[in-house]
């Protein structure tokens, strides 16, 4: 980004009532010149990099279909995501693409923008209500935690003590994988949850979880986490606690879990395809602004891959290259 975009970017986030991420200074266009193309893209913060990745690649891709976009983040905020879906009806968006701040505070503001003649389009986190979006593309998330979980078992050699690391509490995601995982996990008897701790998606929440968990429960062998962010920072505290050994999966696919595994730090996470789902969402977009319809049903879901040592060299930015 040059100079002049980049002093842009920030002024505008210091003069409106919300703002794009604060970790990062993005490029937005506030105005589509009305010619009647902004797409609005609300997303958790960008200090994940998966919500970074799905920011951009729809953004990217808006772009070369022809639109405009204004990128911000409402960061797990109810009261900010409704501010900006807000912001989008006023701005005159065709089209709003939004991973939610919660499955069942969302579906207020989805409506009042379908009321508002403004289509959205949910993508990694569903809401708990149909008929409002017009599309809910979503990873695959108990089938890629069960995955996972079965690979998580394997490297346990089927007993042990383990924690786990479990997400946002509002997060319908983090409700999904836990109990995923454990339709998996609570079939072999010699396997015994010792403690789950709620670490909010955060990296260093997480590091600090698992100091504590290393240091109450010594004899743990595994850590199996609801996504990657959470399992990096595990295998952060594993590593500086000298303890080997200790076998981690996650969830997303990152590049941070990517190279965890390739150094035999971590097991395996479970690849979810962001990248491919944000720009199926903005070409789903720019079907129904043409021809009124998708052609497709309002929930979709695409399939996880688990990422491992076999193939984890052939991923990068949560794409696995073919």
């Amino acid at each position: 980004m040059s100079l002049k975009k980049l002093l842009s970017a920030v002024a505008l986030c210091g003069i409106t009532a919300f703002s794009c991420s604060a970790q990062e200074s993005i490029e937005i266009n506030v105005s589509d010149g009305g010619n009647g193309k902004l797409i609005y893209i609300i997303t958790p913060s960008h200090a994940n990099p998966f919500f970074k990745t799905e920011a951009h690649v729809a953004a990217d891709t808006a772009r070369d279909l022809g639109y405009t976009v204004k990128i911000c983040s409402h960061d797990d905020n109810l009261v900010k995501q409704s501010e900006l879906f807000e912001a989008a009806i006023s701005d005159g968006a065709v089209a709003i693409i939004c991973d939610n701040a919660g499955a069942e505070g969302t579906t207020p503001a989805v409506k009042r923008a379908k009321d508002n003649g403004v289509p959205t389009f949910l993508i990694d986190r569903e809401i708990n209500e149909t008929g409002f979006a017009v599309a809910q593309i979503v990873s695959n998330n108990y089938q890629g935690a069960k995955a996972v979980a079965e690979a998580f078992v394997q490297a346990m050699g089927e007993e042990g003590e383990y924690a786990e690391l479990y997400g946002l509490e509002s997060d319908a995601n983090a409700k999904i994988r836990s109990a995923a995982f454990h339709e998996v996990l609570d079939k072999y008897p010699k396997l015994r949850r010792v403690t789950m701790q709620i670490a909010n998606w955060d990296q260093n929440l997480a590091y600090q979880k698992t100091e504590r968990i290393l240091s109450s429960y010594p004899n743990i062998k595994g850590i199996i986490s609801g996504n990657d962010n959470m399992a990096v920072g595990a295998t952060e505290a594993v590593i500086a606690s000298s303890k080997p050994g200790i076998k981690i999966v996650g969830f997303d696919g990152s590049n941070d879990a990517a190279k965890y595994i390739r150094n035999d730090k971590m097991v395996a996470t479970a690849l979810q395809p962001i990248a491919d789902i944000a720009a199926l969402a903005v070409y789903e977009v720019d079907d129904y602004l043409k021809k009124g319809s998708t052609g497709k049903s309002e929930k979709q879901q695409v399939d996880c891959v688990v990422i491992n040592k076999d193939n984890v060299f052939f991923l990068n930015d949560f794409t696995l290259a073919q």
